[in-house]
């Protein structure tokens, strides 16, 4: 059986066309995350979703929106995600956040986040 460790999953939910400082709103999260240290970041786009205001963006054909929605995923250990959620917290405006707990069972060679 794997060792496994347990860390927390950070994701946040923005648009496309957020911005912070001028730079996209992912791109100031995830180089704040790396300069952070923290264990590993991803951006993933959406192909449809809508937020609180119910506005759906999509990437349909005659209706291409700039504002597709974002899920930027990033994990380390709990101490950490907290530490760097309160950091950003001014960066996130009206964001989505959520954190969940996980089981990591590899990461690089050791497998672990520590």
């Amino acid at each position: 059986m794997t060792d496994l460790t347990e860390a927390t999953l950070l994701r946040l939910f923005i648009g496309e066309s957020d911005e912070h400082d001028g730079r996209p709103l992912h791109e100031a999260i995830v180089l704040k995350a790396r300069a952070f240290g923290l264990a590993g970041a991803t951006v993933l786009r959406g192909a449809a979703g809508y937020g609180r205001s119910s506005r759906l963006h999509t990437t349909k054909i005659l209706r291409l929106s700039d504002d597709m929605p974002l899920v930027i995923e990033l994990i380390d250990v709990g101490d950490r995600i907290e530490a760097f959620l309160a950091e950003t917290n001014a960066m996130l405006g009206s964001c989505l956040v959520t954190l969940e707990t996980v089981k990591v069972a590899r990461y690089g060679h050791d497998g672990g986040l520590t």
